[in-house]
């Protein structure tokens, strides 16, 4: 392919990023009909005074809250169904927010998790590149209803431009947000366990969270982390072995989920000279000697959203994974019927 046809397809796939840059925000009056899913939120981000759960600039700090989205009868798995453009939003057809409140800090966060079933344990959804807060939390709402886990789901919203043309802009911004997300893994970890989901640019930042960790000697909190999944994973594989060799004990079980026919990744592989990103591995070598699994979605692609987030948009991969929750509990040997390379981590 020509260098400019190259550049013109990819940058659609990398102006899709992780998440559409629209929604709707209308509050449905009756929603006695739908599915509620509650989705925690730690954001690294400006929260409005006028709409407080939506916001993008960098601040200093975190802020807390919840969002109760309705999930329509019609939902179908791996998506969210939006309103299309001056289409009255319907709570029988649509992703609609029912219900948000701001939390006054993180432990009013952690009582809220505790009260919530199964809140003794927690699972923290890290979102990649070009994600709005509205997207964010439509998409972690959509995961709790596709995979039923058993433990309350939690978002970190990092301060992303939602923008993609601002690639750069939201690699620095995982950068801004890493001390945060130490905090935030410290203030869950005091009173329960928690296992870490992180999709794309994610990836990184949660990997840039845990080496800060382990520098700092807080063991104690990378103890109570129950595993780690890094879907799509940003990051360079070289930066990888070395972030995972400065954290040195890694939390287990430790997954990478990836896939060769990933297009965001294969953008952000070209802008860094053709080099594959780790999400885009198709050998073990890269991970050689490290205590992780990698599971190779390629095959359970089908074309949406770029194959950015197969695990999580593929109805083929959700029918495979929806106990994956249970299954990160197994450890490793409840991966057994995918498609692993290289050697497994211990169980």
């Amino acid at each position: 392919m020509k260098r400019r046809a190259f550049l013109s397809a990819s940058t659609a796939a990398l102006a899709a990023g992780c998440a559409p840059n629209e929604i709707v925000r209308t509050l449905a009056p009756d929603m006695a009909t739908t599915q509620i899913e509650r989705v925690h939120l730690v954001a690294a981000r400006e929260l409005g005074a006028t709409d407080p759960l939506f916001g993008q600039k960098r601040v200093p700090g975190l802020h807390f809250g919840w969002a109760d989205v309705s999930i329509p009868p019609v939902h179908a798995l791996g998506e969210i169904e939006w309103p299309r453009p001056k289409e009255t939003p319907d709570p029988a057809l649509h992703f609609l927010m029912a219900d948000q409140k701001v939390l006054p800090s993180m432990a009013s966060l952690d009582a809220t998790l505790s009260a919530a079933p199964g809140g003794n344990e927690r699972l923290l959804f890290v979102h990649g590149y070009n994600t709005r807060l509205p997207g964010l939390i439509y998409r972690v709402a959509q995961m709790s209803a596709d995979f039923r886990p058993p433990h309350p789901l939690t978002a970190f919203a990092w301060p992303s431009g939602g923008d993609g043309r601002a690639y750069l802009y939201d690699r620095d911004s995982a950068i801004f947000a890493r001390d945060d997300l130490e905090t935030t893994l410290q203030g869950l970890t005091r009173t329960g366990k928690v296992t870490l989901l992180a999709h794309s640019l994610g990836g990184f930042l949660t990997m840039e969270a845990l080496r800060g960790l382990a520098k700092k000697g807080d063991r104690r909190t990378l103890s109570r982390i129950n595993g780690v999944v890094l879907m799509s994973p940003d990051i360079d594989p070289d930066v990888f072995r070395r972030q995972a060799e400065a954290i040195g004990t890694l939390p287990q079980p430790f997954f990478l989920f990836v896939g060769q026919r990933d297009r965001a990744l294969r953008l952000s592989s070209f802008l860094r000279g053709s080099k594959p990103q780790l999400g885009l591995i198709d050998s073990a070598e890269a991970v050689a000697g490290l205590p992780v699994t990698v599971i190779d979605f390629t095959n359970l692609s089908e074309g949406e959203d770029f194959d950015h987030f197969v695990p999580i948009t593929s109805p083929s991969a959700i029918r495979q994974l929806r106990g994956l929750f249970d299954l990160l509990e197994q450890g490793n040997a409840g991966f057994d019927r995918f498609v692993q390379l290289g050697e497994r981590g211990p169980t």
